[in-house]
């Protein structure tokens, strides 16, 4: 069953009811009512500077491997919050992530980097934009990736994606909608390494000593197009404007629910991803060869 996104853009106060979060008007008027099964809950999304939540609530969310993510003023995804422990071979499973050889991870960024420019080629495809040229791009990616075919495709992949479009970060929107999915995205990930056992902080490619998240930032790759399939959708259907509508920011949350292809079994994002880290996991101590990445499904 995929577990569901809670959003919370208003003053509100959360708290813990019969193993329930429960929601109420921060006046104490009950305006809108919400309980849900803390062990049916992902991820609760908390975007309002007015918002309370008990202690006692945060701790079954964590007890159930939930990701609690906190926005800034700007609404934008500024800090994460997981569970220290979540599998119970977890430090068998740090020994041998910490143990990885350099071969091994080179192959593991191989792996990695095809299936991000195979998905940015199904992107094109659906789009009906120019796609053969990361189809080339694809089967020259070498071990390690030395050749940095991944920037080469990117260059390629956002020249066709919207006219006009360069992917800045800071840069003019939709970029601002890219990178509010991205922080989504990356929450997801983060939350389901934790859950296979996995240390986020030790990548196999990205390498940031300020960064406590690098293995997220990779296993997160192949997955960014299906959050470039929503923003150009949000961007086609409306007017874009600076501000991060809340709208948007509803429809990017809901990127959790793509169905997407798995190997030969089809199954939403926020469940796959579990296959993706476990698999992860297997690598690492030798049992798998293949992390099992999603598919963008071809309708």
């Amino acid at each position: 069953m995929i577990k569901q996104t809670l959003y919370f853009s208003s003053p509100a106060y959360l708290s813990l009811k019969n193993s329930q979060l429960f929601y109420r008007s921060i006046d104490g008027l009950i305006e809108k009512e919400v309980t849900r099964a803390v062990e049916d809950i992902g991820i609760v999304v908390l975007d309002n500077s007015q918002i309370t939540i008990t202690h006692n609530l945060i701790k079954a969310l964590q007890q159930n491997k939930t990701a609690i993510l906190s926005c800034d003023d700007s609404h934008m995804p500024h800090s994460l919050m997981l569970p220290m422990e979540g599998h119970s071979e977890q430090s068998e499973r740090y020994r041998h992530q910490i143990e990885a050889t350099v071969p091994l991870k080179k192959n593991l960024w191989q792996q990695t980097i095809i299936a991000k420019i195979n998905n940015q080629k199904r992107v094109l495809q659906l789009l009906d934009k120019p796609y053969k040229r990361l189809e080339v791009l694809a089967k020259r990616v070498q071990s390690g990736d030395p050749d940095n075919i991944e920037g080469q495709a990117a260059a390629y992949y956002w020249s066709k994606y919207i006219e006009g479009f360069k992917r800045d970060r800071m840069g003019d929107p939709p970029n601002n909608l890219l990178n509010y999915g991205y922080a989504v995205l990356r929450a997801m990930i983060a939350r389901s390494l934790v859950s296979s056992g996995l240390l986020t902080t030790l990548g196999i490619h990205h390498k940031n000593k300020y960064n406590a998240y690098c293995l997220a930032d990779d296993i997160m790759e192949p997955y960014r197009p299906f959050v470039d399939l929503i923003v150009h959708e949000i961007h086609s259907e409306y007017e874009v404007g600076t501000f991060l509508s809340k709208s948007a920011r509803m429809t990017l949350l809901g990127v959790a629910e793509i169905d997407a292809q798995f190997g030969k079994r089809t199954s939403p994002l926020m469940v796959g991803m579990s296959q993706t880290t476990a698999s992860l996991a297997m690598c690492y101590m030798q049992e798998k060869r293949k992390i099992k990445y999603p598919s963008i499904i071809m309708s």
